[in-house]
Formats: structure tokens, sequence, C-alpha cells
């Protein structure tokens, strides 16, 4: 996950007021993705969680382990301070089929942990340089980048969740009148 660095200037002063809405937004927006995949595995069964199109192709399993791997290293670790356990090749490599209540109590507790890193982190200290998985970055990249990345992989999921079932998927969002999309 390659990241550009910043020169850490881009939060001045004068701005530092929304260093705390960029920490709770981070958190809101980890939130509603976590939603849309519960609301996806709700839907599957453990072995529709395991199916891959291709032999080398990610399972829904396979993207949540990424997903705790990467929060857990670029959040937990890089903005909280935990150390540093990934193992990113298991994540991907992992053929061991695991219910997917394990697996959601797993993306649960790893978003758990990253809120909490990221309710206690100083808004003042985002602009700081780091060096997380041999990027050099700032912290507010880190944040930016790794919340940008469990998005992107949670439309993976609602992808596959629908080639699954088809016409049988059940929207988590449904438009109410014209102004939200609807009817």
């Amino acid at each position: 996950m390659p990241i550009e660095a910043t020169t850490g200037d881009e939060l001045s002063p004068s701005k530092t007021e929304l260093g705390p809405a960029v920490l709770a937004e981070s958190q809101r927006t980890l939130a509603h993705a976590l939603a849309k995949i519960e609301h996806c595995l709700t839907q599957l069964t453990d072995e529709d969680v395991w199916w891959r199109p291709q032999p080398t192709h990610n399972s829904i399993q396979n993207i949540v382990l990424h997903l705790c791997g990467n929060v857990r290293q670029w959040i937990v670790h890089g903005i909280g301070g935990a150390p540093d356990v990934r193992n990113r090749p298991l994540e991907f490599s992992d053929r061991e089929p695991r219910p997917k209540h394990e697996l959601v109590a797993q993306l649960r507790g790893t978003v758990a942990e990253a809120n909490a890193a990221l309710a206690t982190f100083p808004a003042g200290r985002l602009p700081e340089r780091c060096r997380i998985q041999g990027f050099e970055t700032t912290r507010l990249a880190a944040i930016f980048e790794t919340v940008s990345h469990f998005v992107g992989h949670t439309h993976q999921i609602v992808y596959i969740t629908r080639m699954r079932l088809g016409d049988r998927y059940r929207f988590q969002f449904v438009p109410k009148g014209k102004e939200q999309g609807g009817e």
C-alpha cells in the first residue's frame, strides 16, 4: 500500500479544529463500512464466505482477514502504538474455512481496537511523520489511506455477495423518496 508522504504543513495551527473531526469521521466511516460487511455476511452461508471465483482469487474470508491485518498494522499499531504482529502473506494464503460468526467477531474486535486508538490519539499529532509497513508517511495519511482501503474492500465484499446471491441479495439501503434517489 504505497502512500505519498506529505510535509505535515497541510495542518496549520489555524486549522487544528479539523483534527478531531478527521478522527471522529474516520471512526464513523469504519463503523459504517463494518455494518455493510456484516449486512452481507448475514445473507451468506459459511460456504459462500469461503467461495472464490478462481483458485487464485480471494474469498470474502481472505478479504476480512486482510482488513483485520491492515487495520491493526496501520491504525492499531501505527496510530495507537500497539505491537506490529501482522502476517500479511497469511491473510491471503489462509485456506482454513472459518465460520462467518468468527470472522465477524474478529473484524468487530479489530474495528473496536482501531476506534479506541483513534479516540485517544491527540489530533495535534496528525501531521507527525511515521514509518508503517516500510512506508514513510504521516499519521493523517496513514489513517486516510487505511479507512479508504477498508471502504474499498467493503465494496468488494458487497459485489461478491451480490454475485453469490443474485436477485436474493437484500440491499442495506433502499431509497425513500426522490431526494434519496427513489421514486
